[in-house]
């Protein structure tokens, strides 16, 4: 399995919450240090994304972790670093 993208997770949170608030985007390097609550995403959009990271790619985070996640790179970091990343499924 490669890594999660950015793209990836843009995707990832469109299907599971819908589209960043009007006029953001996860699209540009720049929405790497971007706070998710900037896009519209609180913590439980987040929740929802890393159960369906869990589910498709078997890559776990705790709660408490997803919660101290509040950019973009803080989420993709976490999530490469996370037991079962980088495995073949």
């Amino acid at each position: 399995m490669s890594e999660i993208t950015l793209a990836e997770l843009s995707e990832l949170l469109l299907e599971c919450v819908g589209a960043p608030e009007e006029g953001t985007s996860l699209d540009s390097e720049e929405a790497l240090d971007t706070p998710f609550l900037d896009f519209g995403y609180d913590s439980l959009a987040l929740l929802q994304v890393t159960g369906l990271i869990t589910r498709r790619h078997g890559i776990v985070l705790s709660d408490d972790a997803v919660m101290e996640a509040e950019t973009p790179r803080l989420l993709l970091n976490m999530i490469k670093e996370a037991p079962g990343a980088g495995v073949a499924r």
